[in-house]
């Protein structure tokens, strides 16, 4: 057991690997394949700003909304991402994929002793699955910083997006755990250490002339965390966020997103209000 969790937080943190290996050991062998036409059902993508501090109930929350799709034929990938800076780049932490189920009738025609094997392998991949993603999420929070003078989110996004559209998936899924709050040599949403009442068809603008617009694939978005500042970390009840600037954030993404065909489900400020299904 120590081994196993050594090798699975080594798989969180190395990111280079981990991003583009499955990290979760197929059940399938030489003497039972996939069904032919397989695919991945739904992927969910969980993206994580190491700018925005999260408390112990959004960490949970988080934590929360993953585990309903740790099951068999979907897959989740954990992705960082902060500033373009010297250490703080958008890295795929670890991809985990489930093998999908037999149909009924292909179990007909698989002997009893593969068939039993199989089947024990698979029941484990979600523990295995939440294992490697729960160290993958230990990892990203735990360099997490607000130090850092820069937010690239427009940027990130986008070259998130990428890697969104590029899915097998039947479902693409979202999960941007974010402030949400730009900061980079594009635009700022803050004002003298403050969230400010961003004009969103100006930032859009601006957006459009930098070729910031990414495309998602028609994926669903869920944000948590929008509006979220350092000092709310530090005091038991936040900081104070006007209406008018958490509304003017909300538009400017939900029309930003829309852009970059993708859909805002829910705009969590900060928690989702719903969970995602």
């Amino acid at each position: 057991m120590k081994k196993l969790i050594i090798a699975i937080m080594l798989m969180a943190s190395g990111a280079a690997m981990a991003g583009s290996q499955n990290a979760i050991p197929t059940c399938f062998s030489d003497k039972l394949q996939p069904p032919k036409g397989t695919g991945v059902d739904t992927e969910l993508f969980v993206v994580i700003d190491q700018t925005t501090p999260f408390d112990t109930g959004l960490k949970q929350s988080i934590a929360n909304n993953i585990k309903p799709f740790l099951k068999a034929g979907n897959a989740i990938s954990v992705i960082q991402f902060s500033a373009f800076t010297q250490g703080h780049y958008t890295d795929v932490l670890v991809y985990a994929k489930l093998d999908p189920e037999l149909p009924h009738d292909m179990r007909n025609d698989v002997s009893k002793p593969v068939l039993s094997k199989f089947d024990q392998c698979q029941s484990g991949q979600p523990r295995m699955a939440g294992q490697v993603v729960g160290g993958a999420l230990k990892a990203a929070f735990g360099t997490s910083s607000n130090a850092i003078d820069k937010s690239d989110v427009l940027g990130s996004m986008k070259d998130i997006s990428a890697k969104v559209r590029q899915s097998i998936a039947n479902r693409k899924l979202v999960l941007l755990a974010s402030d949400m709050l730009e900061n980079s040599s594009v635009s700022s949403f803050y004002a003298k250490q403050a969230a400010r009442e961003i004009d969103s068809a100006k930032e859009l603008d601006l957006v459009k002339k930098n070729d910031l617009f990414g495309d998602f694939g028609d994926a669903e978005v869920y944000v948590i965390g929008a509006g979220l500042l350092a000092d709310d970390a530090k005091a038991p009840k936040g900081i104070y966020r006007s209406p008018q600037i958490m509304r003017a954030l909300s538009t400017f993404w939900r029309e930003w997103f829309a852009k970059s065909h993708a859909k805002v489900i829910d705009f969590g400020q900060p928690a989702l209000l719903n969970p995602i299904h």
